[in-house]
């Protein structure tokens, strides 16, 4: 046990190459949390037997009362190995899915994780995601299998059952690991051939194909988990114990006399050991030879747990003697045979010692960075290394020195902001008091008796008050009753403030290069923010002050002021933390203006001036605020930069807003870092470095609430607490909808109840009202069904029946509207210029997926179109970028093939949503060609202008329409729109003849005024000076009055027009509801199953697969179940199979629900089968009317009013 000081820690941060940074990821109640507890107790920070009870690291009360870990949390320990100090920052993350945005935080603060996996469950599906994660972030993993007393307790396996079982989780294990290899090697491969097809020059002289997929030349030696190379530890951490194979090889090598590098090699694996011989051979599995794990180590094990769980004295006596341990009295005597067992074996096989020295010597220290990591952490987006400028890519070798010198930059990266009481920080808690305190007080104390007891004796007199009330206001007793009121009014009213608990943010992070020091003016560089900018702002060699820089969007400046070592609930005050380690941050507050405002609404008050009260000028932008003058109370010219009428410096736009309002917007008690941090962000020294790659989430948010106060008089708290609770989780996302409802958005339903708890009870502090989950859905078309509602083939009956339907629909439809058989529908806007023939077809669910997939690549291609239809062309494409964009094109032509989709792909226009969404408008016009791939082309030059205005007009209305479908105005998905027609004959006619019209009114108006001119010739000043003026008026009142009627503009017509044109388009197709699914996986036993299915079916649940675990009796269920249909599922199965089955529920994918919402018998079977009403129940017609009654739209229901309950003769007597 090692107790440490600070000093001690301090002293260990600066020797870079003994600093280890880990995480422990693993799937949820594999013993995460148990392990940390064990690793911790090893410094005496906890008491060794309360190492697994006590769960330290679990600091939140709903944690404890759950049992799950629900944030990530660091501590630092000191470990001494082999005359070498250690320290070891390790981070405790969750692992049910819900919390894996807080595992994404962790792993890129760290070079090394440490994957714990059931002994009993084996691989599971969070451990597939967390061992992803730590692939994609490029740091080495090593492997505890834990719980392995279960193996010996619970399922009764023999040593050999058990090695077997051990040596099928690590097979499990490697296969994992080598899929995620194979992967990277296949797609680097593919790179290459793409980059050869679009440099087809380079290798013009080879022809031959190389088949080898590159697997081959590739070292994949220290890739996967084995035993023998040290980097896999067998243990059970809440009983202590915990061994590695070097452990043993080295007691062996002593005892048999085997040199200890044979024993490493063969300890696991199929060798036995012959006695005789003193020789390690092959097992020959007919003979019954027992491995040398078995043999060695497991059957020791195991005859220590039968003896203490038969509670054989003399045999647990002969154990201890010859292990050589020291049993207490207390637990030698303890009924419970685990404390025994812990007490034994936490001294013959310390957990701690085992993994700490595995975690020392196979993972890396924070100087091991692989250029690969640094160079995919500064790439973001579609960049790649080579195209970021020389001085970015100088920083490369700064991430690679992790060096300590004054010159190197400083380079931090905040992977999350967690929320602490104010009350926590190390400047905010008692100090011990001194002697002279000590004596002050009890003199103070004193006198109050004394003063006391005089008031009860006899009448007041007026001396001991003065006497008595000054030492009350003030320790020194040296104000007078004029410093009484000043403290009265100034020291007392903010003690209470303070003293309540307020909520401080502090960064969770990490230092990549150089010295954090206390007071240190950096960067904050969000995550837009580019260094080519800056650069192209800001001259080369630049040695200005950082507040004299010209504003860079996306950049602030901030100043380190509070640095921490974080010691799980603890925080210890740092003065300065060399590279490598994981700290806590404060920033220092935005200096706002607020002191001053308070003097001058003070001096006001006094004055009796309270005709206006002082405004601060906000500058809009992401929580930032613009900082003033450093002086600005004695500076009155600087004001006029922020307060009053004063204009706003940088031309930015400004929002006045009155003292009240800057206090509410700034809360008391936070640290000042919500001003330049949301949720993740990039300190640096140096501006030339690009923001970090941001983080990857496994888990999408999906579950919707909407909030709102239970008192309407306490908005203002509610929108305080949801700013605040967007910063202090990473995943959440705040919504504000049309309809001025605040959205909650979570990962699940824990997640969910973890929000609404820290908003009402940490940072709204109010009672709020919670609705139903929102839940998402999409809308999309499909092909015509060949086969009705009783699967009979679609007549002629039916096909009379329809077409009877079809006419019927029609004349519902407006009036102007022509629908073609085909279902292209053709509009016309409201003043009869324009003509719009619009089709809608359903894309193939490849072409979907593959829209979704490149959402990113889209935006990126829409804001480059943009920008060149504007005539600005500042962004240039990269050459990895331009390959991008043709694979992604290729693909699009690959899965749209046939006469329908034939030259599609380069007549796209537009995708929707938003631009980027997985619909997509196809422009089939003659006169007018645009495509997303080449920009806008007309026939005419001079026309250029105009058509691209009313084009653009179109897209609007594309927007629109993909943005809220008609079945319940939720967004579309896999939808292609094909404007067939696009005919504006009659406005470019009616254009032409307003155009001469006019004409000739200006000659008629010209004449005229030259007529009333000539008596004036002298003042020839005048009208020529501002002659200029009415002529332009004048010509802008004529393009107006050309696109201007009574119907309004016309390009909103066009708008209107094009979005009803879409919607009449969807409706004549077949319309279906897409639901969001998620992915179940659920463990359960044998005799359980048949309630899971039941479980699952009621809740419209599919199983996809079920297999059984080797050696277990425990099934594992892959299902996918309807988000709508998910809440209360988790509770429900727990309740049913008494508590063994757990779910595990991970957003999957989109898909159509398959029945008509719309649908209503028409044949003669269908109405023999379902009846004349059809009323039962329409799943899609379900989810429908509730979205719809949620968002207030029309519902066509009946309702049944009056109602008479029917009775018979014999009960009315």
């Amino acid at each position: 046990m090692v107790l440490n000081s600070l000093d001690k820690m301090i002293q260990l941060q600066k020797n870079t190459a003994n600093i280890r940074n880990i995480c422990i990821l693993a799937h949820v109640d594999h013993g995460k949390t148990t392990l940390a507890d064990c690793l911790i107790s090893s410094n005496g920070i906890i008491s060794s037997r309360l190492a697994g009870k006590l769960r330290y690291m679990d600091s939140r009360e709903d944690e404890q009362v759950r049992g799950i870990t629900m944030k990530s949390s660091a501590i630092s320990l000191h470990y001494a190995k082999g005359g070498e100090d250690y320290l070891i920052n390790l981070i405790d993350s969750p692992g049910h899915v819900d919390f894996s945005s807080e595992v994404s935080t962790a792993v890129r603060v760290c070079d090394g994780c440490i994957i714990v996996v059931d002994a009993v469950e084996g691989v599971c599906p969070q451990t597939q995601a967390v061992l992803r994660q730590a692939w994609l972030e490029n740091i080495r993993p090593v492997l505890v299998i834990n719980k392995i007393d279960r193996l010996i307790v619970e399922l009764k396996f023999t040593p050999q059952e058990a090695y077997s079982h051990l040596k099928n989780i690590l097979e499990q294990i490697n296969a994992l690991t080598g899929a995620l290899f194979t992967s990277k090697v296949l797609e680097e491969r593919a790179e290459r051939e793409t980059e050869s097809q679009v440099n087809p020059g380079s290798e013009r002289g080879e022809q031959v194909y190389d088949w080898s997929a590159g697997l081959e030349d590739t070292d994949d030696s220290q890739l996967y988990f084995s035993p023998d190379q040290g980097g896999v530890v067998f243990a059970s951490a809440v009983d202590g114990w915990g061994f590695g194979i070097e452990h043993f090889a080295r007691i062996y090598s002593q005892k048999i006399g085997i040199r200890k590098e044979v024993l490493m090699k063969t300890l696991w694996g199929d060798y036995y050991i012959n006695m005789k011989a003193k020789k390690i051979m092959k097992v020959d599995q007919a003979k019954g030879k027992k491995p040398l794990f078995v043999q060695l180590i497991l059957e020791n094990i195991w005859s220590l747990y039968d003896a203490v769980l038969k509670r054989d004295k003399e045999k647990i006596d002969r154990i201890v003697t010859s292990l050589g341990l020291k049993i207490g009295a207390r637990e030698a005597r303890h009924s419970d045979p685990k404390v025994q067992i812990n007490a034994i074996c936490s001294q013959w096989l310390p957990i701690s010692h085992a993994v700490l020295a595995m975690v020392c010597q196979k993972l890396p220290s924070p100087l091991d960075i692989t250029a690969e990591r640094v160079e995919k952490l500064m790439c973001t987006g579609s960049q790649t290394f080579d195209s970021l400028p020389p001085e970015t890519q100088a920083l490369k070798a700064a991430f690679l020195k992790c060096g300590s010198e004054d010159t190197a930059p400083v380079i931090i990266f905040v992977s999350k902001m967690f929320a602490v009481d104010a009350k926590a920080l190390p400047q905010n808690k008692p100090r011990p008091l001194t002697q002279e305190e000590i004596a002050q007080r009890r003199e103070r104390a004193r006198q109050r008796h004394a003063e006391k007891l005089a008031a009860t004796q006899g009448p007041a007199s007026v001396e001991p008050p003065e006497d008595g009330g000054a030492p009350e206001t003030s320790p020194k007793g040296e104000e007078t009753k004029g410093g009484e009121h000043q403290v009265e009014g100034e020291t007392l009213k903010p003690q209470p403030e303070e003293g309540s608990s307020h909520e401080s943010f502090v960064a969770f992070a990490r230092v990549f290069s150089g010295v954090a020091r206390r007071g240190k003016k950096m960067f904050v560089l969000g995550p837009k923010y580019s260094p080519v900018e800056f650069l192209r702002r800001v001259p080369s060699g630049f040695s200005t002050p950082l507040d004299d820089l010209p504003p860079v969007p996306h950049m602030a400046c901030c100043t380190l002021e509070n640095l921490y070592l974080l010691m799980g609930r603890e925080l210890e005050g740092l003065v300065e933390v060399p590279p490598g380690n994981v700290l806590g941050i404060q920033l220092q507050r935005t200096k706002t203006s607020v002191s001053f405002l308070r003097r001058k609404h003070r001096l006001a008050q006094m004055t009796g001036n309270k005709t206006k009260a002082p405004s601060l000028r906000l500058l809009s932008g992401p929580h930032c605020l613009r900082t003033p003058a450093p002086n600005l109370a004695s500076e009155p010219d600087s004001r006029s930069r922020l307060l009053g009428e004063g204009g706003v410096a940088d031309g930015q736009k400004a929002v006045a807003c009155t003292l009240r309002e800057v206090e509410t917007f700034l809360p008391r008690g936070i640290g000042g870092l919500q001003d330049f941090v949301l949720k993740s962000a990039t300190l640096c020294s140096s501006p030339s470095c690009p923001p970090f790659v941001p983080l990857n989430f496994e888990a999408t948010p999906i579950v919707r609430v909407a909030v709102e106060p239970k008192h309407p008089s306490e908005m203002p708290q509610l929108v305080r607490g949801m700013k605040l609770l967007n910063q202090a989780d990473p995943c959440v996302q705040i919504l504000i909808q049309e309809t001025g409802e605040h959205v909650l958005v979570t990962a699940g339903e824990v997640h969910l109840q973890r929000c609404l708890d820290d908003l009402r009870e940490r940072f709204a502090k109010i009672q709020i009202s919670v609705s139903e989950p929102i839940i998402p859905f999409r809308e999309t078309i499909t092909k015509p069904p060949k086969v009705d509602m009783v699967n009979e083939e679609i007549g002629k009956q039916q096909k009379v029946a329809v077409i009877h339907q079809t006419k019927e629909d029609q004349s519902k439809i407006p009036e102007g509207i022509q629908v073609d058989a085909d279902g292209l529908i053709t509009l016309t806007t409201p003043n009869k210029l324009a003509v719009l023939s619009v089709r809608a077809m359903p894309l193939p669910e490849e072409v979907t997926r593959i829209l979704e997939e490149n959402s990113d690549l889209i935006r990126s291609m829409e804001q480059l179109t943009s920008s060149l239809n504007e005539g600005r062309n500042t962004q240039t494409i990269h050459q990895k970028t331009q390959e991008k964009i043709c694979e992604f094109k290729r693909k699009l032509e690959q899965h749209l093939t046939g006469r329908k989709w034939r030259n599609v792909v380069d007549q796209i226009w537009s995708f929707g949503p938003r631009k980027c969404g997985p619909n997509i408008l196809v422009n089939r016009s003659e006169d007018f060609q645009n495509s997303v791939w080449t920009g806008s082309g007309v026939k005419a030059s001079k026309e250029a202008s105009r058509y691209r205005d009313l084009g653009n007009s179109i897209v609007s209305g594309f927007q629109l329409a993909t943005l809220s479908g008609p079945m319940c105005e939720e967004p579309l998905m896999g939808v292609c729109f094909i404007l067939e027609k696009w005919d504006l004959s009659k406005f470019e006619e009616q254009g032409a003849s307003d155009k001469h019209n006019q004409e000739r009114r200006d000659v008629v108006q010209e004449a005229q005024a030259e007529g009333e001119a000539c008596p004036g010739r002298g003042e020839k000043g005048g009208p020529q000076d501002g002659g200029s003026e009415p002529s332009e008026q004048k010509t802008s009142q004529r393009g107006e009055s050309s696109l201007t009627d009574c119907y309004g503009p016309f390009s909103g017509q066009l708008i209107a027009t094009m979005k009803e044109a879409c919607r009449y388009a969807l409706q004549v197709k077949p319309q279906r509801l897409m639901a969001a699914m998620y992915t179940c996986d659920i463990m359960a036993t044998g005799d359980v199953l048949g309630r899971v299915y039941a479980v699952l079916s009621k809740r419209e649940g599919r199983v996809l697969q079920e297999e059984m675990k080797e050696g277990t009796d425990m099934f594992i269920i892959k299902a996918v179940l309807p988000v709508a249909e998910s809440f209360g599922f988790a509770d429900e199965i727990r309740k049913r199979t008494s508590g063994l089955a757990s779910p595990q529920l991970v957003f999957s994918h989109w898909e159509v629900i398959p029945s008509d919402p719309f649908w209503v018998p028409t044949t003669e079977e269908e109405y023999l089968h379902f009846g004349e009403k059809a009323d039962s129940e329409n799943q899609a017609r379900k989810y429908m009317d509730a979205v719809r009654k949620r968002k207030g739209l029309y519902v066509e229901e009946k309702v049944v009013a009056h109602a008479e309950k029917q009775r018979t003769l014999s009960k009315n007597k």
